[in-house]
């Protein structure tokens, strides 16, 4: 880890635009603050409650059919968990859970939801998908708390390996941006130098309301992912990118150290 010191200089006078939802950049946002940067908040993605859970609740009353649940998200966790336990109590002893990260296996361990299968360095569908555990699945039945859409390439697997999937869809996702003209004024104005994009839903976004990263601002700032797969996208379309190397807040800081660092050396 670089020293802090060295970091609260670099960071000094960086705008940073945080994309994600508003209660999941507070910690960045302060860091970033505390490093001498400005973040802006600038949520391109935005959870939102299901308009109808009678579906949801449906499955949470068979989760005695189940080998398996997998939790894709914190998001997930928190739309979920404490409605079953208010519906239909713990979950039968029998069945076992995994989560795509340490941060989600944390929050369902919190709510008395363990233990939690996650992979190791990577966080991800892929990293899940080449445990040991998720090899041998014939027969197996999975429910994957997840919001409306996303990947399927976690169900997909699983289904070739021989396993039952079900989705238990609890909050969807929703964009509250309507342009992004906010972000190119700050950039006009000299007050943006990067934008951080955690997820690939908020990249296909920020594409979109770019005219497909046309842009001037857009092609000129630089782009913090956590992920080399949000990363594909823009760098395909020539755009500066930088992938933070490993998941987490501290990681980010590191990723918007490089680009302060890149800016004081142009000045």
């Amino acid at each position: 880890m670089a020293d802090l010191a060295l970091i609260r200089l670099a960071l000094t006078g960086l705008n940073v635009a945080i994309t994600r939802p508003s209660d999941q950049a507070t910690r960045l946002s302060r860091m970033i603050v505390e490093a001498g940067g400005k973040p802006h908040p600038f949520p391109l993605i935005e959870i939102a409650p299901l308009a109808d859970y009678s579906a949801f609740d449906a499955q949470l009353h068979e989760l005695g059919k189940y080998d398996w649940t997998i939790f894709i998200s914190s998001n997930a966790v928190q739309n979920a968990i404490p409605r079953m336990l208010n519906l239909v109590g713990k979950p039968p002893a029998t069945l076992h859970h995994a989560a795509i990260g340490p941060v989600t296996a944390a929050e369902l361990t919190s709510l008395g939801i363990a233990p939690v299968l996650t992979p190791q360095g990577r966080y991800d569908s892929e990293s899940l998908l080449a445990l040991p555990e998720m090899q041998q699945v014939k027969a197996k039945r999975f429910l994957i708390f997840r919001g409306v859409g996303g990947r399927e390439l976690l169900a997909e697997s699983l289904r070739v390996r021989g396993a039952t999937v079900d989705f238990a869809e609890c909050y969807r996702r929703i964009n509250p941006q309507t342009s992004a003209e906010p972000l190119a004024q700050r950039w006009e104005q000299q007050q943006l130098d990067a934008v951080v994009v955690t997820s690939s839903e908020a990249m296909r976004h920020l594409l979109t309301m770019t005219n497909n990263g046309q842009q001037a601002w857009i092609r000129d700032v630089t782009l913090c992912v956590n992920h080399a797969r949000i990363a594909e996208l823009p760098l395909d379309l020539g755009l500066h990118v930088r992938i933070a190397e490993a998941p987490g807040d501290d990681a980010m800081l590191q990723c918007l150290n490089a680009v302060a660092l890149l800016k004081q050396q142009r000045h």
